[in-house]
């Protein structure tokens, strides 16, 4: 295997990986500064607060964006990593 052809290959694969992780890590972003405020503005400082929330939109976002993951790892896996390991 060429080297260019195994650098391009290992960049598609991070921008991939970024693309699937994107939603997940933005939901958990998004509801962690949501209840960073409310705990703020309220002065409740309970563990469970922080967690439950993010886990549910994390959860929520997840099984939103679960066709999209499926559909970019399998588009990268057959039309890169497929014919590079078949020789092709």
């Amino acid at each position: 295997m060429d080297e260019m052809i195994f650098f391009d290959t290992l960049r598609q694969a991070l921008w991939v990986s970024v693309a699937v992780a994107t939603p997940i890590l933005a939901a958990a972003l998004i509801s962690g500064i949501v209840v960073g405020l409310f705990q703020a503005l309220t002065s409740v400082q309970e563990m469970t607060l922080t967690f439950v929330p993010k886990l549910a939109a994390i959860v929520v976002v997840f099984w939103v964006s679960m066709g999209f993951m499926t559909q970019t790892l399998t588009t990268y896996f057959t039309g890169t990593l497929v014919p590079i390991i078949a020789g092709m």
